[in-house]
């Protein structure tokens, strides 16, 4: 078994972390808020108060925290997680972040004797739940190879990708395709709904044939019970929508729907929905149009 640092205990990291315990590994915790680690706590997880100090003794370190900035001080501030980490230990950063940082942090470990990995997921809340995430990993193959047997406790498609940033490159590819994906399915469900159809009728038609997909399958199903809940929530979203922006102008190519769909997005935080699920753009989109 293995001795395992882990940082961030939220909506996808819980269940994430909780996988690694129920395998039997032995697992140091911290989070911002304490509260929020409680319920790997009451199955073993051992609490620590920071993440310098998860990072000592710990032989792989995951991290999944909410934006690059706090990627960045977790790893890289004084008496931090790579201050703190032992000579042939690997750093996982599992937060969907910035491409030029994952290389920042690899560059960094390296020159300590630390293996390092970018590898990002998707799946949302039900695939962390239900340890089916994709895992998108960057970084060098030894580091992957050793780290493999932890990320099948989690996912079910795990791949290396390449180099240091290509797990992140990997992850905007899949949320540049997400967002286009979820202003098809709400304005969709949107119109179905105004012409008098019933939601999950309209879903169970649409939802088998070529206009299937998982979100009109499992998040357009929570937009019809009335859930935003979030299994991703819009702050982050927009988070990744940004990095991508940013990436795509740094490659000098024009993605004109991304823009479109972070436009609304920012519009849905407005309305003060930051916190719900991405399936809270359809009450955006709704209030936009005059609608119950």
């Amino acid at each position: 078994m293995s001795s395992i640092g882990w940082v961030g205990i939220g909506v996808m990291g819980r269940s994430m972390c909780g996988h690694l315990l129920q395998a039997g590994h032995s697992v140091k915790v911290h989070t911002r808020t304490k509260s929020s680690a409680q319920s790997v706590l009451a199955v073993g997880a051992e609490w620590c108060e920071s993440p310098g100090d998860v990072a000592r003794g710990s032989e792989f370190i995951f991290t999944i925290v909410g934006y690059p900035a706090d990627v960045r001080s977790v790893y890289l501030d004084q008496g931090g997680i790579l201050d703190q980490s032992a000579s042939g230990s690997v750093v996982i950063d599992m937060t969907t972040s910035e491409p030029s940082l994952a290389r920042e942090i690899y560059a960094a470990a390296r020159k300590r004797g630390v293996f390092s990995l970018d590898a990002p997921v998707s799946g949302g809340d039900l695939g962390a739940r239900n340890a089916t995430l994709a895992i998108m990993a960057g970084g060098d193959e030894d580091a992957f190879d050793r780290t493999l047997p932890l990320f099948e406790k989690m996912g079910k498609n795990v791949r290396l990708m390449g180099q240091a940033g290509a797990g992140q490159h990997t992850k905007l590819s899949n949320q540049i395709l997400i967002a286009g994906t979820m202003i098809g399915v709400v304005e969709s469900l949107l119109y179905a709904v105004r012409s008098g159809l019933d939601m999950d009728a309209v879903i169970d038609v649409i939802g088998s044939g070529a206009a299937g997909s998982w979100s009109i399958n499992n998040l357009g199903r929570r937009i019809a019970k009335d859930d935003y809940n979030p299994g991703f929530f819009i702050k982050h979203f927009v988070k990744d929508m940004g990095i991508a922006l940013a990436e795509a102008r740094r490659m000098g190519i024009a993605l004109p729907g991304l823009a479109l769909v972070e436009q609304l997005y920012v519009a849905a935080m407005a309305q003060g929905l930051e916190n719900m699920g991405t399936q809270a753009l359809y009450r955006a989109l709704k209030h936009v149009n005059g609608m119950r």
